[in-house]
Order: structure tokens, then C-alpha cells, then sequence
């Protein structure tokens, strides 16, 4: 549902955005290809029918459809945060010494580095995301923690938990992780507990959002990092390029080019089937749908993203960063 518009054309805008979610959600509702995550056992129990989209404006309208308030663990999308987290501890110039920027054209789980630096190639492929969460400053595990759980409280908006049985499923499960972070041990990519660092990334990806999260999330990013909603700064303006640009080239692993060429926006999926989208100065959108096509990206998730993106003309490149909301097209 939509916040009370402040004007006429407002609620005209309004109407309009709310009606193009209904007839996207009503369109692919129906859409059974793909299928749930289950070498998490945990997240093989999720209901396939679930289904929500969301999108938050950076003036803090909020327009949403479906079980857009159904909780989910947000397992990869972290990896956006807990980058811009690496960064305002260490600075751009030293994260880069740990963790690349390229995009790889390889699954999310491959095991591989950069033969030239030993580098995990980018921050949004597990490797480069341990990596990533390895660096997170604080006294001790506890305290890491809570810094990773204050930080998504400051872009949802209100205090965030870890689902205890999808983190225990995941440690428990997560032995290709391990061979990660021990290949990286090797190169001194790591140089922190291996356990503790992984503990940290699994409890990571366990924090439980909902779709309306991610929108707000993705509002954040597109507001220079200032949360539409609530008023407060999560992430220092300066790395927001950062994050944006390493989302825009490989936020959706091996779809990441096909993405750009057909989206046109920075993204990050997640194996829970959630996805959420950046639109510069503009808006972020966020689905949650849990089956997942062999790449490990939401079916409906995707198609809602393409559709939106032609609909409200969001490609960066087709439009100029500037869309059909609010026009007279």
C-alpha cells in the first residue's frame, strides 16, 4: 500500500505505481519455473508461493504488494552492506589489497582467486564477501557482531536479529566456504580466525528482513546513504559509488552482464530469492520470490525487474538516470 500523497499529482503518480506492482505481481503470481534453495536444509522448507514486491522512493514513498511482510533471511544481499562497512573501516586503497573488483563470469561459490594478486575477485562472490566480513573492526566476535547488526539497523530502520536455525544450518553445511577461507589463508587474504570470521559471515547472511526491508535497503543507496524513511546517514556518501559499482558489475554473479544489458540498474540477489535494485536519486525496489533459477537468481524476482525496468524506463543508459515516474508519458 501507498503512504498518503502530499498533492494532487502526487496521488495521481501514486495510483499509477501501485497499479503497474498489482498487474506485475497478478502477471507472474502464476510463474512456477525455478525452485528453492536446498543445500541450505533450512531454506529448502520456504514456501514457493511467496511472492512480494516493493518499491521506497528517496522522498520516503513506500508502494508495496504481496507478502511484502513476510521475514526471510537476506543471505547475499549482505554482502553489499557489510562491503560498505569494509570500507568505512579500512578506506577504499586497503580494501582493494584484500578483495578485487572484477566480476568473475563464474558461479557465486566457485572456488577461485586472482591468480596474479590471490585476490577473491570481487566482493559480491562468497570468497570476496568472507573476506570482506574478515575485515569488520571491533574487540572479538561479539562485538563485530553487533556492529554488522547496528549497521542494518540504520538502513532498515529498526533492530534486525539472526535466525539462529539458518545459521546453525548453514556452519553446518558450509564446508566449500571453509575450503574458501582456508585458500585464502594460504595467499594472507585472511589473516584473522578462520572459524570466527566464517561465524560472522554465516550470522551475516542470517539476519531476517522482509521485502519492505529491502526496498527501504535499496532507498538508502539511492539517497547518497541517507535512509528515506527515518532521516539517519547508514553509510558514508563517499563509498556509495563503491558499492553501487561493484553491485552494477557483479551484484547478480554470472547473469551480471546480461543484467546490465536488459536492466540497466545496480542489483544484488540472494539465494532466498529476494532482490533488490538501485535507482540512482530515484528509488529502490526490492521482490522477494523464493524459487531460483540455475544461476541462483529469483525467477519472478528477475522478470519483475526487466519489466519495471522497460514499464518505468530505469536503464541508466536508456533514460539518463531519468524515468517515467512523475512525467506525462
Amino acid at each position: 500500500m501507498a503512504k498518503q500523497a502530499n498533492s494532487v499529482d502526487l496521488e495521481i503518480v501514486s495510483s499509477s505505481l501501485l497499479s503497474v506492482l498489482q498487474d506485475l505481481h497478478s502477471k507472474y503470481k502464476s510463474l512456477q519455473e525455478g525452485a528453492v534453495a536446498n543445500y541450505i536444509p533450512e531454506l529448502a522448507k520456504v514456501n514457493p508461493d511467496l511472492f512480494s514486491i516493493c518499491i521506497v522512493t528517496v522522498d520516503g514513498q513506500v508502494y508495496e504488494v504481496g507478502d511484502y511482510q513476510q521475514l526471510f533471511t537476506i543471505q547475499s544481499m549482505s554482502k553489499v552492506f557489510a562491503y560498505g562497512l569494509a570500507l568505512e573501516d579500512h578506506g577504499r586503497d586497503y580494501v582493494l589489497t584484500r578483495v578485487g573488483v572484477e566480476p568473475t563470469g563464474e558461479a557465486f561459490n566457485s572456488i577461485i582467486l586472482d591468480e596474479r594478486s590471490k585476490r577473491p575477485y570481487n566482493p559480491m562472490v562468497n570468497a570476496g564477501a568472507i573476506a570482506t566480513t574478515s575485515l569488520i573492526k571491533g574487540d572479538g566476535a561479539t562485538e563485530r557482531l553487533n556492529r554488522i547488526l547496528e549497521m542494518f539497523r540504520r538502513y532498515t530502520g529498526h533492530d534486525v536479529f539472526v535466525d539462529m536455525s539458518i545459521f546453525t544450518s548453514e556452519r553446518s553445511t558450509g564446508h566449500r566456504n571453509r575450503a574458501m577461507a582456508h585458500l585464502m589463508l594460504n595467499f594472507g587474504m585472511i589473516d584473522q580466525n578462520i572459524e570466527e570470521a566464517l561465524d560472522l559471515y554465516f550470522k551475516q547472511c542470517a539476519v531476517i528482513v522482509n521485502c519492505h526491508d529491502l526496498a527501504v535497503m535499496a532507498a538508502t543507496l539511492a539517497n547518497k546513504g541517507i535512509n528515506p524513511i527515518t532521516g539517519e546517514r547508514a553509510v558514508d556518501h563517499q563509498y556509495i559509488k563503491d558499492i553501487l559499482s561493484v553491485m552494477y558489475t557483479c551484484g547478480m554473479y554470472n547473469f551480471a552482464g546480461e543484467w546490465a544489458y536488459t536492466v540497466g540498474i545496480p542489483a544484488k540477489s540472494g539465494v532466498c530469492g529476494g532482490i533488490f535494485a538501485v535507482v540512482p536519486n530515484q528509488m529502490g525496489i526490492g521482490v522477494f520470490s523464493p524459487p531460483l533459477d540455475a544461476r541462483g537468481n529469483s525467477v519472478r524476482g528477475v522478470e519483475v525487474c526487466q519489466a519495471l525496468s522497460q514499464q518505468l524506463c530505469l536503464h541508466l543508459f536508456e533514460c539518463g538516470g531519468s524515468s517515467k515516474i512523475g512525467s506525462e508519458e
